[in-house]
C-alpha cells in the first residue's frame, strides 16, 4: 500500500524518473570513472537527507527513530518509506552476517533505462543506510533489470567486506557464494 509523503521540514524535490537516465548518459559520456564516481556521490549526499526526510516520517507516525525500530519494523517502514517516495518497493535478504542483499521491485531509476546500472541508488542507498548504521555501509549492485536482469539486487555490508565480495566476482565467484563466506 503506498500512500504519498506528508509536508516534511526536509525540503525535497520530485524529479521525473528520465532524470536518472540524463545523469547517467552524461557521466558515461565523458568516459571519466571521476564522473561516474560524482554521480554516486550525489545519490550518497542525496541519501543521507533522504534518512533525515524518513526520521520526520517515522515520527510524525509516532514511531521511534530508525535506529531503535525493532528489524521487522524497520524493513517494513523503510519499504513503505521508498515506495510513496517514488522509489520503489524494498525487500531485505541476510545473505550472511556480514552482507545483507536489497532487492527493490519497480526501482524507478532501473525504469529509466539507466545505462550501466543505478549509480544513483547505490550511493542513495549507501548513504541512507550508512546514517542507519551511524557508520561507513558499501553497496555493491550485483543485478539490474536495465541490464536484462529480472531483478535490482544491492549488496549492503562494511567497506572491506564488500571490496572482498568485489574481488570474489572479478574472479568468476558469484556473489551469493562469496557473501556467504565473506
Amino acid at each position: 500500500m503506498s500512500q504519498t509523503l506528508p509536508h516534511l521540514a526536509t525540503r525535497t524535490v520530485a524529479m521525473p524518473v528520465e532524470f536518472f537516465a540524463a545523469l547517467q548518459s552524461a557521466a558515461h559520456d565523458t568516459r571519466s570513472p571521476l564522473a561516474i564516481d560524482a554521480v554516486r556521490d550525489a545519490g550518497f549526499h542525496a541519501g543521507q537527507a533522504l534518512f533525515n526526510a524518513f526520521t520526520e516520517w517515522t515520527d510524525e507516525r509516532a514511531e521511534p527513530l530508525p535506529q531503535a525500530l525493532p528489524h521487522e519494523r524497520f524493513v517494513e517502514l523503510s519499504s513503505e518509506f521508498f515506495a510513496a517516495s517514488g522509489w520503489g518497493e524494498l525487500s531485505f535478504t541476510p545473505l550472511s552476517d556480514a552482507v545483507m542483499a536489497l532487492d527493490a521491485e519497480a526501482l524507478s531509476e532501473a525504469g529509466a533505462e539507466s545505462e550501466g546500472g543505478c549509480l544513483i541508488s547505490t550511493g542513495v542507498f549507501a548513504g541512507f543506510f550508512g546514517r542507519l548504521a551511524d557508520a561507513p555501509i558499501s553497496v555493491l549492485e550485483v543485478e539490474c533489470t536495465a541490464n536484462g536482469d529480472g531483478r535490482c539486487r544491492f549488496l549492503l555490508g562494511s567497506v572491506d567486506v564488500l571490496a572482498y565480495v568485489h574481488e570474489a566476482m572479478s574472479r568468476g565467484i558469484p556473489y551469493e557464494r562469496a557473501a556467504t563466506s565473506a
